[in-house]
């Protein structure tokens, strides 16, 4: 028995780091963080093998991916970017969209800044006082960040709030500084607002989404993406996984164009 056992012992170890090149890395708009999460687990019920989940500024992300970062399937809150990186010949073309993003006015317990859908208490507050600071993400490189400025923008509101912005690297640095208190209001992906961490602290209205430009959600697959990362990008376009972004506030495409 000894000599079977030590054969299967080195099998075993042979193996080993075969499951680990196994185990995709993906580049994920943090809006995400919360619905691709469960996703992910859901995928590995089924049987699908472990993603290694990074969520960040789609625009650093992008960035990453044209330097040959070893990604192998990007989601991005923002199409134009997996565009340019078919363009130049990064990813996988066309992709698939796989959502469509909303944005909303999370207010945090005990913020004197009204949660209202027309933001008119947001440009007052920033006028007498009560809001010292305002968390959106970066609009230079986050979507979300850019949404919320075109929404400011569009009510006449962001010259009055410039001043009193708190700039987080992606969406998810701007929730964190909502939830925590040091701002009184944020901007916010509605996949985060609604989230049970951030609705434990605090409300949220959705924004209308006349308001901006449409946040179309592509993903593609990195040239020479391995064949896990392609069954994540099959599942990803699954029923099970179109169901958990709309539970989490995603609109989804009829067809992935």
């Amino acid at each position: 028995m000894k000599p079977v056992l030590a054969v299967l012992f080195c099998a075993l170890q042979c193996l080993a780091p075969l499951r680990a090149a196994e185990t995709p890395n993906v580049a994920a708009a943090a809006d995400l963080k919360f619905a691709l999460t469960e996703i992910a687990a859901a995928h590995q019920r089924a049987g699908g093998a472990r993603v290694n989940l990074s969520f960040g500024s789609s625009g650093v992300f992008r960035r990453q991916i044209a330097q040959g970062a070893p990604f192998e399937l990007y989601l991005s809150a923002d199409e134009a970017y997996v565009d340019a990186l078919i363009a130049e010949g990064r990813v996988e073309g066309p992709g698939a969209l796989y959502a469509i993003g909303r944005i909303a006015l999370y207010i945090p317990n005990g913020s004197p800044v009204k949660a209202d859908n027309k933001l008119r208490d947001l440009a007052a507050a920033a006028q007498d006082g009560r809001l010292r600071k305002l968390a959106i993400a970066n609009p230079e490189h986050a979507p979300y960040g850019r949404a919320a400025r075109e929404a400011l923008q569009r009510v006449g509101a962001w010259e009055a709030v410039q001043d009193r912005l708190v700039l987080g690297e992606n969406a998810a640095q701007a929730a964190r500084f909502a939830a925590s208190g040091s701002a009184q209001a944020a901007i916010l992906p509605l996949s985060l607002a609604r989230s049970e961490e951030l609705a434990a602290k605090g409300g949220f209205v959705t924004l209308p989404e006349t308001w901006h430009a449409p946040l179309r959600q592509r993903m593609a697959l990195v040239k020479g993406a391995g064949e896990a990362a392609r069954a994540f990008f099959a599942f990803l376009q699954s029923a099970e996984a179109r169901a958990i972004f709309v539970k989490h506030g995603f609109t989804v495409p009829a067809d992935g164009r």
